[in-house]
């Protein structure tokens, strides 16, 4: 039994980190084969194939897991019942920390996948589009755009500053967070005191 308990905990240790090392190597480069995520992860190829039989696999297990951990965000912060404008902020400042590693999404969302991936994007797509029509209702969110069309341009914007803030340290999480606002219509005192927890 205990050499059995072995064997499967390290198999999941291998399947998670062939996860990590694809999450990482597939944001880069989109076009990675599953070669690359081997070499990267020191594996042979067959190790990958014997946990994910294809790309489409390995690529919909990701999303899959990223979905799960952004929709976990945001329905814990949403939970708060605080106003739109400080779950956003809240939203953001969780997503920061993590959000190079979901970049792998927009990257993807882009390619081959890209319907699947938007597919499986709905749930928090919607959840997004549902916060800024609430805020859009009260009127801490500008009504400039739909609240589906709204949500998406501020959120995508946190992803092009990560990528931006891959080479330029003065991007961090405060930069992400009110450059959103001022996307969602925040003014911008309002959106740095949001952000410096001055409610």
């Amino acid at each position: 039994m205990d050499i059995e308990s072995a064997r499967a905990r390290s198999m999941n240790d291998t399947r998670n980190r062939i996860l990590d090392v694809a999450l990482d190597v597939l944001g880069r480069n989109p076009d990675a084969g599953m070669g690359d995520i081997a070499s990267a992860a020191g594996v042979v190829r067959r190790t990958v194939y014997g946990h994910f039989p294809s790309r489409a696999d390995l690529v919909h297990t990701l999303t899959q897991g990223v979905v799960s951990e952004i929709a976990a965000v945001l329905t814990e912060v949403n939970a708060s019942e605080g106003s739109a404008e400080v779950v956003w902020v809240d939203f953001i400042a969780r997503l920061w920390p993590l959000a190079r590693r979901y970049r792998v999404l927009v990257v993807l969302r882009r390619g081959e996948y890209g319907e699947e991936i938007h597919a499986l994007l709905r749930p928090v797509d919607k959840a997004l589009a549902d916060l800024v029509k609430r805020g859009q209702e009260c009127e801490v969110f500008a009504r400039h755009l739909p609240a589906q069309v709204l949500s998406q341009v501020a959120f995508s914007a946190v992803f092009a500053l990560v990528e931006t803030g891959l080479s330029d340290a003065t991007i961090n999480a405060r930069a992400a967070t009110i450059t959103s606002l001022l996307i969602l219509g925040v003014a911008e005192a309002r959106a740095t005191a949001l952000v410096d927890g001055q409610p």
